[in-house]
């Protein structure tokens, strides 16, 4: 579930983002965090099937907790960055 719900917030931050015709708020490096966190998760999917077998998805409550956790990381990971740029003066106007 970890992996469905960080590829799904992936595919939806590169959507907005490709909408968006600026960068002012760098969505770019929020969806460089989820994709690098999916294809993390891929590998490790991908990896744990061929060694162990069994099921590709793990459909549980912990799995789902760690998922939103690895988003909700992401996203103040992202807000901590626009914070400090903003401090700093380098953060388009």
């Amino acid at each position: 579930m970890y992996f469905i719900i960080t590829a799904v917030a992936a595919v939806l931050t590169t959507l907005f983002w490709y909408r968006l015709s600026e960068d002012k708020y760098q969505l770019s490096t929020l969806c460089f965090i989820y994709w690098g966190a999916a294809l993390m998760w891929f590998v490790d999917h991908v990896i744990a099937f061929f060694m162990e077998g069994g099921e590709f998805f793990e459909i549980t409550l912990d799995a789902t907790m760690l998922g939103l956790t690895v988003v909700l990381s992401g996203f103040f990971l992202w807000v901590l960055m626009l914070l400090v740029k903003a401090r700093k003066g380098t953060l388009k106007n």
